[in-house]
């Protein structure tokens, strides 16, 4: 599978701010991956019960709870979009994004020298 089956197969978009079907966190989407790509023991490390298919785009998330900010990876299963109109708070936002409109980001334009 490459990258633009990802895109046309992935709900969610790079800079869409998202949030957890079932935990109480919410974030922005700054890559996706077609497939399961992380660690057998961090797949295995989820409750069998809600484990996700490993068959679905996963989606790296700049996230936070009412306690944190921190890294996530979250199957597609798992996110609804978010609506509230809030800016995520991450540190790393910034660097990545631009300007937050509804539920999306705007890409920053970095140009090397």
């Amino acid at each position: 599978m490459n990258r633009e089956t990802v895109v046309r197969d992935a709900k969610f978009s790079i800079g869409q701010v998202v949030r957890h079907r079932l935990f109480p966190f919410r974030g922005v989407i700054y890559d996706v991956d077609p497939v399961f790509a992380n660690s057998e023991e961090w797949w295995l490390s989820i409750p069998e019960a809600v484990r996700p298919s490993k068959d679905q785009p996963y989606y790296h998330l700049f996230a936070e709870n009412s306690d944190s900010s921190y890294e996530a990876y979250v199957s597609q299963q798992n996110l609804l979009p978010d609506d509230s109109g809030d800016p995520v708070t991450h540190p790393a936002v910034d660097t990545l994004f631009g300007e937050l409109n509804g539920d999306l980001y705007s890409l920053l334009n970095i140009q090397s020298h």
